[in-house]
């Protein structure tokens, strides 16, 4: 996707730049890109498997620390 800003007539530098950046802005290119940069690994299916239980067990000591009453 190419972004195009003309120069107007007796416009300056300075408006123009500023026409620019806000077009750039305005188009979330900037963002997506970041988004690329700082892109986190994908998790391995084993550490999705661990992440799971480990919820599920602190839900069950939850559930039981409910039932006895205790405070948290």
């Amino acid at each position: 996707m190419a972004l195009e800003v003309k120069k107007k007539e007796r416009e300056s530098s300075q408006n123009l730049v500023h026409r620019f950046v806000k077009v750039v802005r305005q188009s979330g290119i900037l963002l997506n890109i970041r988004g690329k940069q700082f892109r986190k690994r994908p998790k391995s299916a084993l550490a999705k498997k661990r992440s799971a239980l480990r919820r599920v067990t602190l839900k069950a000591e939850k559930v039981i620390a409910e039932k006895m009453a205790k405070p948290k």
